[in-house]
Protein backbone atom coordinates (compact mmCIF):
# COMPACT_ATOMS: atom_id res chain seq x y z
CA UNK A 1 0.00 0.00 0.00
CA UNK A 2 2.84 2.36 0.88
CA UNK A 3 4.54 1.62 -2.45
CA UNK A 4 1.30 2.37 -4.31
CA UNK A 5 1.00 5.70 -2.52
CA UNK A 6 4.58 6.57 -3.42
CA UNK A 7 3.95 5.63 -7.06
CA UNK A 8 0.84 7.82 -7.19
CA UNK A 9 2.80 10.67 -5.57
CA UNK A 10 5.53 10.33 -8.23
CA UNK A 11 2.92 10.42 -11.00
CA UNK A 12 1.33 13.50 -9.49
CA UNK A 13 4.74 15.17 -9.22
CA UNK A 14 5.50 14.30 -12.86
CA UNK A 15 2.14 15.68 -13.98
CA UNK A 16 2.83 18.91 -12.11
CA UNK A 17 6.27 19.29 -13.71
CA UNK A 18 4.91 18.60 -17.21
CA UNK A 19 2.06 21.07 -16.69
CA UNK A 20 4.47 23.78 -15.54
CA UNK A 21 6.65 23.16 -18.60
CA UNK A 22 3.64 23.34 -20.92
CA UNK A 23 2.44 26.59 -19.34
CA UNK A 24 5.96 28.03 -19.70
CA UNK A 25 5.95 27.15 -23.38
CA UNK A 26 2.56 28.79 -23.95
CA UNK A 27 3.61 31.96 -22.11
CA UNK A 28 6.86 32.11 -24.11
CA UNK A 29 4.91 31.47 -27.32
CA UNK A 30 2.58 34.40 -26.64
CA UNK A 31 5.52 36.64 -25.75
CA UNK A 32 7.50 35.67 -28.86
CA UNK A 33 4.43 36.13 -31.06
CA UNK A 34 4.40 39.85 -30.18
CA UNK A 35 7.80 40.17 -31.91
CA UNK A 36 7.15 37.63 -34.68
CA UNK A 37 6.62 40.30 -37.34
CA UNK A 38 9.98 41.95 -36.59
CA UNK A 39 11.72 38.56 -36.53
CA UNK A 40 10.07 37.67 -39.84
CA UNK A 41 11.37 40.84 -41.48
CA UNK A 42 14.88 40.12 -40.20
CA UNK A 43 14.81 36.52 -41.45
CA UNK A 44 13.69 37.49 -44.96
CA UNK A 45 15.95 40.56 -45.21
CA UNK A 46 18.61 38.57 -47.06
CA UNK A 47 16.15 36.75 -49.31
CA UNK A 48 16.48 37.61 -53.01
CA UNK A 49 12.87 38.14 -54.04
CA UNK A 50 9.51 38.28 -52.34
CA UNK A 51 7.62 35.52 -50.60
CA UNK A 52 4.02 34.81 -51.57
CA UNK A 53 1.02 33.71 -49.52
CA UNK A 54 -1.79 31.54 -50.86
CA UNK A 55 -4.36 32.27 -48.19
CA UNK A 56 -5.31 34.86 -45.55
CA UNK A 57 -4.05 32.72 -42.67
CA UNK A 58 -0.71 31.64 -44.19
CA UNK A 59 1.24 34.54 -42.72
CA UNK A 60 -0.38 33.98 -39.34
CA UNK A 61 0.88 30.39 -39.26
CA UNK A 62 4.34 31.57 -40.30
CA UNK A 63 4.36 33.93 -37.30
CA UNK A 64 3.21 31.05 -35.06
CA UNK A 65 6.04 28.83 -36.35
CA UNK A 66 8.63 31.54 -35.75
CA UNK A 67 7.28 32.19 -32.26
CA UNK A 68 7.23 28.44 -31.61
CA UNK A 69 10.97 28.09 -32.25
CA UNK A 70 11.77 30.95 -29.88
CA UNK A 71 9.36 29.55 -27.30
CA UNK A 72 11.12 26.18 -27.59
CA UNK A 73 14.48 27.85 -26.93
CA UNK A 74 13.05 29.42 -23.76
CA UNK A 75 11.29 26.24 -22.62
CA UNK A 76 14.22 23.84 -23.01
CA UNK A 77 16.12 25.08 -19.91
CA UNK A 78 12.78 25.27 -18.03
CA UNK A 79 12.10 21.64 -18.94
CA UNK A 80 15.65 20.74 -17.88
CA UNK A 81 15.10 22.40 -14.52
CA UNK A 82 11.80 20.56 -14.02
CA UNK A 83 13.49 17.24 -14.79
CA UNK A 84 16.23 18.14 -12.31
CA UNK A 85 13.63 18.96 -9.64
CA UNK A 86 11.90 15.64 -10.30
CA UNK A 87 15.07 13.54 -9.87
CA UNK A 88 16.57 15.77 -7.16
CA UNK A 89 15.32 13.68 -4.17
CA UNK A 90 17.28 10.68 -5.47
CA UNK A 91 20.55 12.61 -5.87
CA UNK A 92 23.27 13.32 -3.37
CA UNK A 93 24.08 16.95 -2.50
CA UNK A 94 27.14 16.92 -4.80
CA UNK A 95 25.11 15.42 -7.66
CA UNK A 96 22.42 18.05 -7.19
CA UNK A 97 24.94 20.88 -7.48
CA UNK A 98 26.76 19.32 -10.42
CA UNK A 99 23.69 18.50 -12.50
CA UNK A 100 22.06 21.88 -11.83
CA UNK A 101 25.01 23.53 -13.58
CA UNK A 102 24.17 21.71 -16.83
CA UNK A 103 20.85 23.51 -17.30
CA UNK A 104 22.10 26.90 -18.64
CA UNK A 105 24.18 25.02 -21.22
CA UNK A 106 20.98 23.54 -22.68
CA UNK A 107 19.86 26.97 -23.90
CA UNK A 108 23.33 27.90 -25.18
CA UNK A 109 23.78 24.67 -27.16
CA UNK A 110 20.26 24.81 -28.59
CA UNK A 111 20.93 28.35 -29.81
CA UNK A 112 24.29 27.21 -31.20
CA UNK A 113 22.64 24.39 -33.14
CA UNK A 114 19.98 26.73 -34.52
CA UNK A 115 22.69 29.19 -35.63
CA UNK A 116 24.66 26.39 -37.32
CA UNK A 117 21.56 25.25 -39.16
CA UNK A 118 20.51 28.76 -40.18
CA UNK A 119 23.86 30.33 -41.10
CA UNK A 120 25.62 27.24 -42.53
CA UNK A 121 23.21 24.53 -43.59
CA UNK A 122 20.13 26.49 -44.70
CA UNK A 123 21.82 28.84 -47.23
CA UNK A 124 23.87 25.92 -48.57
CA UNK A 125 20.80 23.76 -49.22
CA UNK A 126 18.76 26.68 -50.57
CA UNK A 127 21.51 27.64 -53.03
CA UNK A 128 21.74 24.05 -54.23
CA UNK A 129 17.99 23.85 -54.84
CA UNK A 130 17.97 27.21 -56.63
CA UNK A 131 20.82 26.13 -58.90
CA UNK A 132 19.05 22.85 -59.67
CA UNK A 133 15.85 24.67 -60.71
CA UNK A 134 17.57 27.48 -62.62
CA UNK A 135 16.40 27.98 -66.25
CA UNK A 136 13.97 25.08 -65.90
CA UNK A 137 11.04 26.42 -63.87
CA UNK A 138 9.81 29.73 -62.54
CA UNK A 139 10.72 29.94 -58.88
CA UNK A 140 7.90 31.04 -56.58
CA UNK A 141 8.41 30.71 -52.84
CA UNK A 142 5.49 30.82 -50.47
CA UNK A 143 6.12 32.11 -46.95
CA UNK A 144 4.64 28.95 -45.45
CA UNK A 145 6.82 26.50 -47.43
CA UNK A 146 9.93 28.68 -47.08
CA UNK A 147 9.73 28.83 -43.28
CA UNK A 148 8.70 25.21 -42.88
CA UNK A 149 11.78 24.29 -44.89
CA UNK A 150 13.96 26.58 -42.76
CA UNK A 151 12.63 25.21 -39.47
CA UNK A 152 12.96 21.59 -40.61
CA UNK A 153 16.65 22.22 -41.28
CA UNK A 154 17.51 24.25 -38.19
CA UNK A 155 15.50 22.89 -35.24
CA UNK A 156 16.89 19.30 -35.52
CA UNK A 157 20.40 20.72 -35.17
CA UNK A 158 19.35 22.71 -32.13
CA UNK A 159 18.24 19.44 -30.54
CA UNK A 160 21.28 17.45 -31.71
CA UNK A 161 23.62 20.05 -30.23
CA UNK A 162 22.16 19.21 -26.80
CA UNK A 163 23.96 15.87 -26.96
CA UNK A 164 27.02 16.79 -24.82
CA UNK A 165 24.94 18.17 -21.93
CA UNK A 166 22.52 15.25 -21.97
CA UNK A 167 25.42 12.79 -21.98
CA UNK A 168 27.08 14.60 -19.06
CA UNK A 169 23.81 14.62 -17.12
CA UNK A 170 23.16 10.91 -17.70
CA UNK A 171 26.78 10.07 -16.85
CA UNK A 172 26.48 12.01 -13.60
CA UNK A 173 23.36 9.98 -12.77
CA UNK A 174 25.14 6.71 -13.61
CA UNK A 175 22.85 5.86 -16.53
CA UNK A 176 25.63 6.29 -19.11
CA UNK A 177 29.40 5.93 -18.96
CA UNK A 178 32.23 6.47 -21.47
CA UNK A 179 32.68 2.74 -22.00
CA UNK A 180 29.09 2.33 -23.20
CA UNK A 181 29.40 5.37 -25.43
CA UNK A 182 32.63 4.08 -26.95
CA UNK A 183 31.05 0.68 -27.64
CA UNK A 184 28.08 2.41 -29.32
CA UNK A 185 30.38 4.57 -31.48
CA UNK A 186 29.86 2.62 -34.72
CA UNK A 187 26.08 2.64 -34.39
CA UNK A 188 26.09 6.32 -33.38
CA UNK A 189 28.28 7.23 -36.35
CA UNK A 190 25.98 5.33 -38.68
CA UNK A 191 22.88 7.11 -37.35
CA UNK A 192 24.53 10.54 -37.53
CA UNK A 193 25.69 9.92 -41.11
CA UNK A 194 22.16 8.82 -42.08
CA UNK A 195 20.73 12.00 -40.52
CA UNK A 196 23.29 14.14 -42.34
CA UNK A 197 22.64 12.54 -45.74
CA UNK A 198 18.88 12.78 -45.23
CA UNK A 199 18.75 16.53 -44.54
CA UNK A 200 21.44 17.75 -46.95
CA UNK A 201 21.55 18.05 -50.77
CA UNK A 202 22.82 14.98 -52.65
CA UNK A 203 26.42 16.10 -53.02
CA UNK A 204 29.56 14.99 -51.21
CA UNK A 205 30.65 18.43 -49.96
CA UNK A 206 27.33 19.16 -48.24
CA UNK A 207 27.33 15.73 -46.59
CA UNK A 208 30.84 16.30 -45.24
CA UNK A 209 30.04 19.82 -43.95
CA UNK A 210 27.17 18.46 -41.88
CA UNK A 211 28.48 15.01 -40.93
CA UNK A 212 31.85 16.12 -39.55
CA UNK A 213 30.44 18.55 -36.92
CA UNK A 214 28.00 15.87 -35.72
CA UNK A 215 30.75 13.25 -35.38
CA UNK A 216 32.94 15.78 -33.56
CA UNK A 217 29.99 16.50 -31.28
CA UNK A 218 29.72 12.81 -30.42
CA UNK A 219 33.43 12.57 -29.65
CA UNK A 220 33.16 15.68 -27.46
CA UNK A 221 30.28 13.96 -25.65
CA UNK A 222 32.47 10.90 -24.98
CA UNK A 223 35.31 13.12 -23.69
CA UNK A 224 32.94 15.00 -21.39
CA UNK A 225 31.51 11.70 -20.18
CA UNK A 226 35.04 10.53 -19.34
CA UNK A 227 35.69 13.77 -17.43
CA UNK A 228 32.47 13.43 -15.42
CA UNK A 229 33.16 9.74 -14.80
CA UNK A 230 36.70 10.46 -13.53
CA UNK A 231 35.34 13.08 -11.15
CA UNK A 232 32.87 10.53 -9.80
CA UNK A 233 35.71 8.03 -9.33
CA UNK A 234 37.93 10.53 -7.52
CA UNK A 235 34.98 11.55 -5.33
CA UNK A 236 34.41 7.90 -4.38
CA UNK A 237 30.77 7.84 -5.53
CA UNK A 238 29.23 4.47 -4.58
CA UNK A 239 28.73 2.05 -7.49
CA UNK A 240 31.38 3.67 -9.68
CA UNK A 241 34.46 1.62 -10.47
Amino acid sequence: MNQEMQFVAHLEEMRRRLLFTLVSFLVALCGAFLYAKSIYRWLVSGFDGQLAVLGPTDLLWVYVMIAGVFAMAVTIPVAGYQIWKFVKPGLSLDEQKATLGFIPALAVLFAGGICFGYFVLFPMVLSFLKAMAEDQVQLLYTADKYFRFMINLTVPFGLLFEMPVIVMFLTRLGILNPVRLAKARKMAYFLLVVISITITPPDFVSDILVTVPLLILYEISISLSKWVYRKKLSAGVPGVQ
